[in-house]
């Protein structure tokens, strides 16, 4: 037999899984020529079709802030319990934040 594998996207199957009218389509060209300005909050949303830039599972759905920019990625801060992580991620698994004010 093969030893069972025990990388770190084993086990997010689930969570990583498109529909399957959504496999292997390319993220829509507004999600990529959106520009992040340093302040902007964004969701990752992790597109498991896009391998590159992907961070690790146990940031999807997190709410982070725009620090910079590096190369074609963003850098993110990203809270996670009491500290405070910086993620470099594509834009192919960010989107907006929209936070309704008043």
């Amino acid at each position: 037999m093969v030893k069972h594998s025990k990388g770190y996207r084993t086990r997010s199957r689930s969570l990583l899984r498109k529909n399957p009218r959504e496999r292997g389509a390319i993220p829509p060209l507004s999600r990529l020529m959106y520009e992040y300005k340093p302040g902007d909050y964004v969701v990752i949303k992790i597109n498991s079709s896009v391998y590159a830039g992907m961070p690790h599972r146990r940031y999807q759905g997190k709410v982070g802030r725009i620090i910079g920019k590096r190369g074609r990625a963003y850098e993110i801060s990203v809270k996670v319990g009491s500290k405070e992580k910086i993620l470099i991620v594509r834009p192919e698994h960010l989107s907006p934040f929209n936070v309704n004010k008043g």
